[in-house]
């Protein structure tokens, strides 16, 4: 696979939006975030509510996802030390398995953990700015976690990274990053005089600038300090404004696991405010999606990207290869926790009703296509089987059973 320029490009048309606040800035006070988290506390209470309800009235009908067996997505800081320890044992033991991959679909795929970055490299462009974009990565991530617990013996869910309480109190300061063997591992190893890392530049659109953040280098502590990144890059921001991929990101190419982890991006694009008006304000998932991956053109990277940029570093910053750092799956579990609110809202709408699904079946519909159907099967290679959408649309229906508290 040879990732092309338009494809790049278009990538960070997408990811660089127009200007936002200048070089360097930051936003927003302490208490209004604190206000908006507890706002949103209540709306997932709320949720958690309005799910146990849903299921009482399936089980009624015969359904399989009852209370008694269903499971509960929780954020990383309310875990206990065995429950996070149990969790990255099984990470570990993932990237430890032989990829299901064969060497001539995808040669760098070298582990289990790897299967999964192949997949979303493959399929980044039929994935992000699409009507697949949420139940895509739903079904993603629940798959990861079945591999957990099938394939490793983990016995929890899959944990999520509130953006929101680290947009206060420091991604750098997080317990997912302090590099204990009770985390995801730490920061990057600190690189003095990094330039910000510039979007849109390439693209004609007025470029954004991301002020780098406080690692840049190996991860050096923790659980995955020993890791090696085997894909890509395909399409990797780095400070000052430079792209860099190689010719074939499916290739094997071991490289250590980077962090440059930005409490600058995390307040300004993945704060309480952001999110709260994410869940409140769109009534169509047209436009939920769009304000989450942020507009071209709309001056905001919005939580979907503040979320990956504040991970920042190597893989993170690439959009095709960021599910080569362990973190992404607690990013996008969050992604996930703030669409299921949204549906909670109105569930028998914005589950299967006409503005529950919502888009096209190519990025940004480039080059055009079909509208994305609830028949439409959505694909992931050795990662696992393909689904219908229509099967994806609830956390309590086809194959899940799950609720975030």
């Amino acid at each position: 696979m040879r990732v092309s320029f338009l494809a790049v490009l278009a990538l960070n048309a997408a990811s660089g939006v127009l200007a936002a606040p200048a070089q360097g800035t930051t936003t927003t006070s302490a208490a209004p975030e604190v206000t908006n988290i507890d706002e949103i506390s209540s709306l997932a209470q709320d949720a958690y509510e309005q799910a146990q309800e849903l299921v009482e009235n399936a089980e009624k009908r015969g359904s399989t996802c009852s209370w008694s067996n269903i499971r509960i997505r929780r954020e990383w800081n309310t875990l206990s030390k065995t429950q996070k320890k149990s969790y990255v044992d099984a990470v570990k033991c993932l990237q430890a398995k032989p990829a299901l991959t064969p060497a001539s679909a995808a040669p760098g795929a070298k582990t289990r953990f790897d299967d999964f970055v192949a997949t979303h490299i493959n399929q980044t462009l039929s994935i992000h700015y699409t009507g697949n974009f949420l139940s895509w990565h739903r079904y993603f991530t629940w798959l990861y976690e079945e591999a957990l617990r099938e394939e490793c013996g983990y016995t929890g869910t899959q944990p999520y990274w509130d953006w929101a309480i680290t947009a206060v109190s420091g991604v750098n300061k997080s317990s997912i990053f302090d590099g204990t063997a009770y985390s995801m591992g730490s920061d990057g190893a600190y690189i003095a005089g990094q330039e910000d890392v510039v979007l849109g530049a390439s693209s004609g659109l007025p470029p954004i600038y991301l002020p780098a953040g406080s690692g840049g280098g190996c991860v050096k502590t923790g659980p995955f300090s020993d890791m090696s990144v085997n894909l890509g890059p395909a399409a990797l921001d780095l400070p000052g404004g430079t792209s860099v991929s190689v010719t074939n990101p499916l290739a094997w190419n071991p490289r250590c696991l980077k962090r440059d982890l930005s409490n600058a991006v995390n307040t300004r694009y993945a704060n309480a405010t952001s999110i709260l008006k994410n869940i409140l304000k769109p009534q169509t998932v047209y436009d939920f999606q769009m304000m989450m991956q942020g507009v071209p053109g709309g001056g905001d990277i919005g939580i979907h990207g503040g979320g990956h940029y504040s991970l920042g570093g190597d893989p993170g910053r690439d959009v095709y290869t960021s599910p080569g750092d362990p973190a992404f799956y607690l990013h996008h579990s969050m992604i996930d926790r703030v669409w299921w609110i949204w549906q909670m809202l109105s569930p028998s709408k914005r589950q299967y009703g006409s503005i529950a699904l919502q888009g096209t079946n190519t990025f940004l519909d480039i080059p055009a296509s079909a509208n994305t159907t609830f028949n439409d099967y959505v694909e992931y290679g050795w990662a696992g089987e393909k689904r219908q959408i229509k099967d994806l649309m609830s956390t309590l229906d086809g194959p899940f059973c799950y609720v975030y508290l």
